[in-house]
């Protein structure tokens, strides 16, 4: 195989596990958790935003293996958590430990990542490389979808969550058998890329993907962490038997978030700043449906589907627009732009446990539209640019 086909394969199915059910079980199966744990909404977002710090401290760890010894090791360590983390909670006696097994899962979304783009970088052709990243960033939508697909089964055949999660460590075995075997070639290699100070990721043109970013994150964690819940209590979707409501959203989330393999062309079409207006509106409107109309069918599919457009689309374009902006520090780059999403990870979710406790789900959920919708409205062209930075190549 050509190294595009074997890296956007291996990348694939790398977040295929560890952003969907790694990342987003905990969120999925919330409604099933909290009956069987005795879990609060508001303690939920504190379990989920540790789970996102997990996320973040995989993110640290990643980067400095990569930068030592290249990108194979930390996405192999990203599955083996993975399947450590997803194992525990599937044998959880209690919260405390199913908290221990989330954020070890979690923490597999930030080792897996950001390493293809140093092994894209080296391997792939210019020309090919948005195509590859889009191709390993879309791998979530799969993921997510074959795990909502494990919540719709569970839900009308009696199967427990627990059986669930077993099935989803085994897929995470698969995955990490295949990504040693296919990244063999940079294994030992932290290949040309300078390790450089993160001061020189801070140039004035970068501050719109950074400040994107952490706004990407707080709206994309509230809405994997509660949309499912939200639902729930609004009382379910009609003619859809009780606790499947997650496993049908999170089914058309991941379906309709295949359309991240399409994000270079798009971009390519109507350009980056409107790409990234129409991504924020996206992420807006998805919050509204659910506010609104949480117990409609059409209202909650559209939701679904638009909040999977925008989070697949926005990871590919943070991925392409990182490299384009940052040439000769592919993974320092990424890892500082997904460090910012992981810090509105880590706010979003515990910010809107607390806000959901006081005054409900509903004005949580307007709320977050509402950071959308004034994300999108700041996005300027003159500011947006795709050029490599002023400090880029400068050494530390």
């Amino acid at each position: 195989m050509t190294p595009f086909v074997r890296l956007s394969a291996a990348g694939f199915a790398a977040t295929a596990i560890t952003y969907g059910p790694a990342r987003m079980g905990f969120g999925l199966f919330l409604p099933q958790l909290k009956s069987a744990f005795a879990i609060s909404t508001h303690v939920a977002g504190v379990v989920s935003s540790l789970g996102f710090l997990g996320f973040f401290a995989g993110l640290l760890a990643s980067q400095v293996m990569t930068n030592r010894i290249g990108p194979r090791l930390p996405v192999a360590a990203g599955l083996a958590a993975a399947t450590a983390g997803i194992a525990v909670a599937a044998a959880a006696p209690n919260w405390q430990t199913l908290c221990v097994g989330v954020v070890l899962a979690m923490s597999s979304a930030g080792f897996s990542w950001t390493p293809f783009n140093n092994a894209v970088h080296r391997s792939v052709e210019d020309g090919w490389r948005p195509g590859a990243l889009s191709s390993v960033s879309s791998g979530t939508g799969f993921g997510i979808a074959v795990a909502g697909i494990a919540a719709l089964v569970m839900s009308m055949s009696g199967l427990s969550w627990r059986q669930c999660w077993v099935a989803f460590a085994l897929g995470s075995v698969l995955a990490l058998l295949l990504n040693w075997r296919s990244l063999r070639d940079v294994a030992g290699t932290p290949g040309p890329d300078p390790v450089q100070r993160w001061s020189v990721l801070l140039q004035p043109s970068a501050a719109p993907i950074f400040a994107l970013a952490l706004c990407y994150g707080i709206t994309s964690a509230i809405y994997i962490s509660f949309a499912a819940d939200g639902v729930a209590q609004a009382g379910g979707l009609p003619d859809l038997q009780a606790g499947a409501s997650g496993g049908l959203i999170f089914l058309c989330y991941g379906l309709f978030g295949l359309s991240g393999l399409y994000s270079g062309r798009l971009k390519a079409a109507i350009g980056l700043p409107w790409l990234l207006r129409l991504l924020m509106l996206a992420s807006a409107l998805s919050f509204g449906l659910l506010a609104l109309v949480p117990t409609v069918w059409p209202g909650v599919v559209l939701s679904a589907g638009l909040q999977g457009v925008n989070v697949m689309m926005m990871s590919a374009v943070l991925a392409f627009w990182s490299d384009r902006l940052f040439p000769t520090l592919p993974s320092q780059s990424f890892t500082a732009v997904l460090l910012a999403v992981a810090v509105g990870c880590v706010l979003g979710p515990v910010a809107a446990g607390f806000v959901s406790s006081t005054v409900g789900m509903t004005p949580m959920f307007l709320g977050t539209a509402g950071l959308a919708t004034a994300a999108a409205a700041a996005v300027r062209a003159r500011f947006i640019s795709e050029q490599p930075a002023a400090g880029d190549g400068i050494t530390g």
